[in-house]
């Protein structure tokens, strides 16, 4: 499928978002660390068309094996979106469209993923929805014109895709200027125990699905993202759901 690079989304607005607050607990330095910006975001490697393969084979058993698991988390995140009747909303790895449901029909929603398989579950589930879209696309070469959307968002997705940083940059571009940028994923642990453990299994946790040490401080450094909040949810708090807005 083609698509133009300049290529505009369902009609937007330009209502203000709703602010997030700021996590008390938590400095900049803390945040970052000294040397985030020159580490290694993570020690696994994946190429795209090794990402499409695991998802081909896990687009049956996704909604069974990570729905409920992970589902808080969704919830959690569209909340933190602050949604108004026309927003638009761009969801970067929609899969089979779990998230789908979660969003208001006054909002417009383009989902965008690189496996054919998960998007036909994604289909299937919004073919009745009018105000939902769905692309094959690379989350690394986003085919939208600059500032097109309110809210861009990434769900359990992020720690699986060649490039991340690649990723992040795309989705700060497509964003506009005080839209939001949300990211929900796991990220190497703070602990030194349980870092180490993650960077050791972390070339084999690709193949269902992410990249166990991806690091949240360095993505956060290179990408020069501005998070307003840095929330632990699901269940065990393993997982992140990082706010941010674009400047």
């Amino acid at each position: 499928m083609v698509i133009p690079k300049d290529m505009s989304p369902l009609p937007k607005t330009t209502r203000p978002l709703m602010p997030l607050f700021e996590r008390p607990d938590a400095e900049p330095e803390d945040i970052v660390g000294t040397d985030a910006a020159t580490r290694a975001l993570s020690v696994a490697v994946v190429e795209n068309d090794f990402v499409e393969r695991v998802y081909e084979k896990l687009a049956h058993v996704y909604d069974f094996a990570f729905g409920p698991a992970l589902h808080a988390g969704r919830i959690r995140a569209v909340e933190r979106m602050g949604l108004q009747p026309g927003h638009t909303v761009l969801e970067v790895g929609v899969g089979t469209g779990i998230n789908v449901p979660l969003y208001p029909r006054s909002c417009s929603i383009t989902g965008i993923d690189l496996s054919d398989s998960m998007l036909e579950h994604a289909r299937r589930l919004s073919e009745e929805l009018h105000n939902v879209r769905l692309l094959e696309m690379d989350a690394a070469d986003l085919r939208f014109a600059d500032d097109s959307f309110d809210i861009v968002y990434a769900p359990y997705v992020i720690s699986v895709v060649p490039d991340p940083l690649a990723v992040v940059r795309e989705m700060q571009r497509v964003c506009r200027p005080g839209g939001k940028i949300i990211i929900l994923n796991h990220f190497l642990s703070p602990n030194r125990l349980l870092a180490w453990l993650e960077r050791a299994i972390s070339p084999f946790t690709v193949h269902i699905g992410f990249k166990s040490d991806l690091d949240l401080p360095a993505l956060i450094a290179q990408a020069e993202l501005k998070p307003v909040s840095i929330e632990k949810i699901n269940f065990p708090r393993i997982w992140s759901l990082v706010t941010c807005i674009k400047a």
